[in-house]
């Protein structure tokens, strides 16, 4: 890929595809693969952040800040979700429409922006605290920076130009981690996460128009306007009723149990939905831009559909069994033991990952098949059944909405993936044979490794971070070489990792060329790699 800044349109105003059809697959899969690594170093970036700023600032201070970004994340996410899919689901696209889409991000924007710092006091009456009009003030100018990037970053995923996505959203991130940092160490307390915030946004900004070289021109009249937009209405409603039922649970602990419980509780929500929230939502981009060009009644779509499920699923059942059996050590050598409490919570939330990140690809088959009017009408059913679970569990205070998280994900996930397959009459069946397996080795692997342990254990735990450490190493070995001889008793052969290896290629990750003895049995159902 080249660094040369891309210029979307040619001199008709038509945009310019990335490849021919039978290029798409190829392009998406490297994509996949940048997403993947920048993902990781993503999450190399957060833990960092984390680690050092739980050092230098209080639970309070981020307890401050979750509630104004509960409330300003929802109206920055104007543009990137609803504009970005109809830009990427849409089979003919032009620069007057990338023009008339621009300028609907910026006048929303503006207007969110203006109409949030305004309601900065009465968030501060609702909760008692006045620190909360400035800091929304503030906050309030990210909105409007973020919708100028919005339809270049659109143009830049349409083109599948995913390496420039992900390093603009790299260093933005970096940017934003240092600004963060070098302020709480100077005293600023929790306006250096404030200042975070506004850096993040206005580096992402400037990245993406130094990345995609286009200019809007003035609004006008254009064919397929009134459609995108209505996809895109459809699209962002889901985001919101989506937004409201994974933010409600920080209203509801604020409100009930104050600012220092919400500071642990936030902490474990990070640990538990964030690094994964943001690899589904970077790999619902790729997968959008490869499905959508594709019959969804073909035995191609369904392929690619289930060999996704597939390396998900080996990816997510195992690393949610992993982060159960080790979540509280880990907290406590990422955060010291000054943060206990979130140590525990996450251990209610890990046996949750695996389920929200299958549950999650629903919206693939939504957005792929143009279907946004029924993940939008889905979106009601998972609010009401989520916020009731939540209800129930709050006398149980944090830990208990943690428990409410991840039983709503492991009840939700089947009728979600059912009826997202139903227009084009993709059923239920095939998905589930493609994960059953999968969560069985992981429920196996998990409940040999917690015998042994226990039986290897001392009966008093070193404290430390030490302690933690090894903790965390020997307990992981021993889960991963216990998942992985599952996973070949179950699939009997090494067809499941071979596979990995083998998209691993097409991604050109490196660090998945090793060879494995070829398998001695044939699978009943093995989905072809993307």
């Amino acid at each position: 890929m080249s660094a040369e800044a891309f210029k979307p349109f040619d001199r008709n105003g038509a945009f310019i595809c990335a490849a021919n059809e039978s290029g798409f697959t190829g392009r998406a899969v490297r994509g996949a693969g940048v997403t993947v690594f920048s993902g990781a170093i993503a999450l190399a970036i957060q833990m960092i952040a984390t680690m050092t700023l739980a050092r230098l600032l209080t639970p309070h201070d981020f307890g401050l800040i979750t509630i104004v970004t509960t409330f300003s994340l929802l109206l920055t996410n104007f543009g990137n979700n609803g504009i970005t899919e109809a830009v990427l689901q849409r089979e003919q696209f032009d620069h007057a429409l990338a023009s008339n889409f621009f300028w609907i991000s910026v006048t929303g924007g503006l207007l969110l922006s203006i109409g949030f710092a305004a309601s900065g006091s009465l968030l501060a009456r609702c909760y008692g605290n006045p620190l909360l009009t400035s800091i929304t003030a503030w906050i309030s100018t990210s909105i409007f920076i973020t919708s100028t990037s919005v339809q270049h970053l659109a143009l830049l995923k349409r083109a599948m130009r995913f390496p420039m996505v992900s390093a603009n959203d790299l260093v933005a991130r970096i940017i934003s981690v240092v600004v963060s940092i070098l302020l709480s160490w100077a005293g600023w307390g929790y306006w250096a996460l404030v200042a975070g915030v506004i850096a993040a946004a206005l580096s992402t900004s400037i990245g993406a128009w130094s990345l995609c070289r286009w200019k809007p021109g003035r609004p006008r009249r254009a064919i397929g306007t009134g459609s995108m937009v209505w996809f895109a209405v459809h699209t962002y409603g889901r985001f919101i009723l989506n937004y409201c039922t994974r933010n409600i649970d920080n209203l509801l602990v604020a409100w009930r149990y104050g600012m220092f419980s919400l500071g642990f509780y936030k902490k474990a929500y990070d640990l538990f939905a964030l690094p994964a929230g943001q690899l589904v939502a970077a790999l619902t981009e790729v997968a959008l831009s490869a499905l959508s060009r594709l019959d969804p009644r073909s035995t191609k779509y369904r392929q690619h559909c289930l060999s996704a499920l597939s390396i998900l699923a080996l990816v997510c059942m195992g690393l949610a069994a992993n982060l159960t059996l080790v979540g509280r050590d880990v907290v406590r050598l990422l955060l010291g033991p000054a943060w206990e409490p979130t140590g525990r919570t996450f251990t209610f939330f890990a046996p949750g990952i695996g389920a929200m990140l299958i549950y999650y690809t629903h919206g693939w088959l939504h957005l792929s098949i143009g279907k946004a009017d029924r993940w939008l009408r889905w979106g009601f059913v998972e609010v009401t059944v989520t916020i009731l679970f939540f209800l129930f569990a709050l006398p149980w205070g944090a830990d208990g909405i943690a428990v409410a998280w991840a039983a709503s994900f492991w009840v939700l996930t089947i009728p979600a993936l059912w009826y997202a397959g139903r227009p084009v009459g993709f059923g239920i069946a095939p998905m589930l044979n493609v994960i059953w397996k999968y969560l069985l080795a992981a429920l196996l692997a998990g409940y040999l490794s917690t015998v042994i342990i226990s039986g290897i254990q001392p009966s008093v735990e070193v404290s430390g971070s030490i302690a933690s450490a090894r903790r965390i190493v020997v307990t992981s070995f021993l889960f991963e070489g216990l998942y992985l001889a599952a996973l070949i008793l179950l699939h009997r052969g090494f067809e499941p990792i071979r596979q990995v290896i083998r998209l691993g290629r097409k991604m050109r990750l490196p660090v998945l060329s090793a060879r494995l003895p070829q398998a001695t049995a044939v699978t009943a159902y093995t989905p072809e790699p993307i």
